[in-house]
């Protein structure tokens, strides 16, 4: 973990000094709300001494009005408290949800490595929610132990022996409570992690059914996830055992320990050295004990589950970024000249390459893994582990990321659409240019894909745009891609489930309105090719030819196999 990366205490500190207020007043209410309910057997016993004892009408009507002012604070006290603390753990867990977010967002990277999407959503969501639910308890808490040292105090005005027992024996119940947590708080931890998992795997399934049913692989998809959903179901099933131990183990404690209050107490009364409205209120508070002890109970194991909570927060807070920052910024505007020297990083081999501003270039890499690195190294979402990546001149690693993709776009092949409409998709929530945005959708032949929707433009699309063809799909990724309308844009593979007439139609629009604006494709679709400036082969990772698409075709019989396959 880097230095000065948060940790979990740190972040579960953050989430209650965040809401200190909200949390102060809460405990204060919360406090009197235990003192009240503490001071009912107090008073119920010196009702029965006062008023019953003594045949008294007008002491009994005088306490019976305090016992009613009592109930009216208390339940007042309850009400404000609750309402309170609910919120702040609501307001404690959105915010660390708002952390996330950025951090995931974070335009260096790195927080979603080794991890599925639906783990980040689980963390986000379940995490976030039982963090939040700490700063919910801590009033809890407080109020708790207020009414433990109340009721201790009540006791030793009545005995000193009573109140001496509740003192010295408070201490070591809540330190043998905190012990008796340390297994909930493992196995909650793995029961996230399990869980979240298990989430991911879904998501991920989901994300891929067309093509699970398309290769007739359900079944193995559907073992994949029992087996993830069983070890998440085993994950629960330890954490609820533990818990349910945690539970009988203080239970019984307290049981205890309050039978030998109520014992002592009488006892002292047989003896006659406490009176019977003190043996009564002795045992009421002995009964009412038994609450601030069960709400210690319930705190603790939801500090344990928070603390395991907060270190998987923690861990995607602090993991390390894939990019450093750098803090220069592009030029404005941006000639858009790229130029690679000697890059390799994964499959790329000591690459150099020259793409003139305002260039139509394509790249044709036979290897997947090639284009897929290259790709990174031109967004920057790596650092080349050789060479450099300069644009107009300038090395990317020394670019501000964000102020770098503000100038150069790369569109990457499996780009997902957001459930909202077409048209929002396209602006991607941008306050666009709606000229640009037109000719966005009339150039990737998306404005085709409008007029076939009920509402056109206007059509609310399903999650991922899954009410829509895998055509339809890329040429609206392709006109969202056009409407940011960057100096340098990077499109792989936009058409590959496009038909042959309208990838024609698409590549003379493209063309077209990109000119003198810096654009590479990385495809091998030659109705794209042929539309380019140039062409650049990669092979084993390296540059091997470079020159016309016609040309190419000619003369170079690996390039006709790969283009025309």
């Amino acid at each position: 973990m880097p230095t000065g990366a948060p940790t979990g205490g740190l972040v579960l500190r953050r989430a209650i000094r965040e809401q200190r207020g909200r949390v102060i007043a809460a405990s204060l209410l919360g406090m009197t709300h235990q003192g009240c309910e503490a001071l009912v057997p107090v008073v119920i016993g010196v009702v029965i001494d006062s008023a019953v004892a003594t045949g008294s009408s007008g002491a009994l009507l005088r306490w019976l009005l305090v016992l009613a002012g009592l109930f009216l604070v208390l339940s007042t006290c309850y009400r404000t408290s609750a309402r309170i603390t609910e919120g702040t753990g609501e307001l404690a867990a959105h915010r660390l949800r708002m952390q996330l977010a950025a951090r995931v967002l974070d335009p260096r990277g790195g927080a979603d490595a080794d991890r599925l999407p639906g783990a980040l959503t689980s963390i986000a969501t379940n995490d976030a929610r039982r963090v939040g639910s700490v700063a919910t308890v801590l009033a809890y808490g407080v109020s708790a132990v207020a009414a433990l040292v109340i009721s201790a105090v009540a006791l030793l005005r009545i005995s000193v022996p009573l109140g001496l027992l509740v003192l010295l024996g408070i201490p070591p119940l809540l330190w043998l409570g905190h012990r008796i947590s340390r297994p909930l708080e493992r196995r909650s931890e793995t029961e996230q992690e399990r869980a979240a998992h298990a989430s991911g795997v879904a998501a991920d399934l989901v994300a891929g059914l067309r093509v699970l049913k398309g290769m007739g692989a359900e079944s193995a998809a559907v073992a994949r996830y029992r087996t993830t959903s069983r070890d998440s179901l085993a994950a629960a099933l330890r954490a609820a055992r533990s818990r349910a131990g945690h539970e009988g183990a203080i239970l019984a404690l307290t049981g205890v320990f309050i039978a030998v209050i109520g014992m002592v107490g009488a006892y002292l009364a047989m003896d006659g050295s406490i009176s019977v409205g003190d043996l009564v209120a002795a045992v009421g508070l002995a009964q009412f004990l038994l609450g601030p002890f069960q709400l210690l109970t319930y705190v603790n194991a939801e500090l344990a589950q928070g603390r395991a909570s907060a270190r998987r927060i923690a861990e995607v807070l602090a993991a390390p970024a894939t990019v450093e920052g750098g803090d220069a910024e592009p030029a404005v505007p941006a000639a858009g000249r790229l130029t690679l020297r000697g890059v390799s990083l994964g499959a790329l081999r000591g690459v150099d390459l020259d793409l003139p501003a305002g260039s139509l270039t394509g790249v044709v890499a036979a290897d997947p893994a090639v284009a897929a690195d290259l790709l990174l190294c031109l967004a920057r979402e790596r650092d080349p582990a050789e060479g450099t990546v300069a644009l107009d001149g300038v090395a990317l690693a020394a670019l501000d990321p964000d102020a770098l993709r503000r100038t150069v776009l790369v569109a990457h092949h499996d780009a997902d659409l957001f459930e909202t409409t077409l048209l929002e998709n396209v602006r991607a929530g941008a306050d666009a240019d709606p000229t640009v945005v037109d000719r966005a959708l009339t150039a990737s032949a998306a404005d085709d894909v409008a007029q076939l929707l009920p509402d056109g433009a206007d059509t609310l699309l399903a999650e991922r745009g899954r009410s829509l063809s895998g055509g339809q799909r890329q040429r609206v990724a392709l006109a969202r891609a056009l409407a940011a309308d960057r100096p340098v844009l990077v499109l792989h593979d936009p058409t590959t489930a496009v038909d042959t007439v309208t990838e024609s139609r698409i590549a003379g629009r493209l063309r077209e309105l990109r000119r003198d604006r810096t654009t590479v494709l990385v495809t091998t679709s030659p109705a794209l090719l042929a539309v380019t400036d140039r062409v650049v082969v990669l092979d084993d990772g390296a540059v091997r030819a470079d020159g016309h698409h016609d040309e190419l075709l000619a003369a170079d019989a690996a390039y006709r196999a790969t283009v025309l396959a």
